[in-house]
């Protein structure tokens, strides 16, 4: 086992946080000198700081992906923190459908991880517009930084057990049996999601339009009071008056730096 030093971890870590907003604490050092340390093994570093040096230097930009993908944890099932999504299916879609004139929907799911998030919010578009659904643009625009969890929510596999709990007309619906252990989203509903590999840390965010709901879930408990304060002002800038921000409930804005409006816990609107 390689040892990190307390100054190789704090390069480390001011170089994550500076570059993609994650704030590993001091006592994340056993975790990380545990994710890490095959990397370091197969890549022949002796030490951290070497390590350190070269995924700096990389200029193919593949070292930095699988240090976020070593770093990064990604824990997320369908319906996880239901409530939002009832909020969502019946009072968000409602007041919205009634006052855009364009039927053009624009929902961001910032932080998509394995797509289980991206792929409950299709499927709840698509059981709430029924046969109505094809005068919507109502596609889900679902980003993440880590390619490997990308991998994951564009491939749509899933183990049977995790969609147990779902409604019975889902998984009739919308999902197809691979095998007797796992199944995988139907076409239909993952030709209503794109997935796009993006860093919430850049200084803009290139969307032609203005968005109508952003879900970022259970991501900002990873960022510092600043980070968090200085994402939150981007979203809001980014979303359309009349917009609903969804977070986790573990999470919540500092309300004397936030344009927001509560709404319930974890919900904001723009207004």
């Amino acid at each position: 086992m390689i040892a990190i030093t307390d100054k190789e971890f704090s390069r480390l870590s001011n170089y994550i946080k500076l570059n993609y907003g994650i704030y590993l604490k001091p006592e994340k050092k056993a975790l990380v000198t545990g994710r890490l340390n095959n990397v370091l093994e197969r890549g022949g570093f002796n030490n951290f700081n070497d390590y350190c040096d070269y995924v700096i230097s990389d200029k193919s930009g593949r070292a930095i992906v699988i240090l976020i993908d070593k770093i990064t944890t990604n824990h997320t099932f369908f319906m996880r923190e239901s409530d939002h999504f009832f909020y969502f299916r019946d009072v968000v879609l409602p007041y919205l459908v009634s006052n855009l004139k364009n039927h053009d929907l624009r929902i961001w799911c910032a932080a998509c991880s394995t797509g289980e998030e991206s792929y409950t919010l299709a499927m709840l578009i698509d059981e709430f517009f029924g046969k109505d659904k094809g005068n919507w643009d109502t596609k889900v625009l679902a980003t993440d930084i880590s390619e490997r969890v990308l991998r994951v929510a564009k491939e749509g596999k899933y183990r049977k057990e995790s969609i147990t709990l779902l409604p019975p007309y889902w998984k009739l619906n919308y999902f197809n049996k691979t095998d007797f252990q796992n199944c995988v989203i139907s076409d239909k509903i993952r030709n209503e999601v794109i997935y796009r590999k993006f860093n919430l840390m850049d200084q803009t965010f290139p969307f032609k339009k203005k968005l109508h709901i952003i879900f970022c879930r259970n991501v900002m408990i990873y960022f510092d009071n600043k980070t968090k304060i200085d994402l939150v002002e981007k979203f809001y800038d980014s979303m359309e008056y009349g917009g609903y921000l969804f977070i986790g409930h573990s999470e919540s804005l500092i309300r004397e730096y936030t344009r927001f409006k509560y709404i319930r816990p974890s919900v904001y609107r723009k207004e």
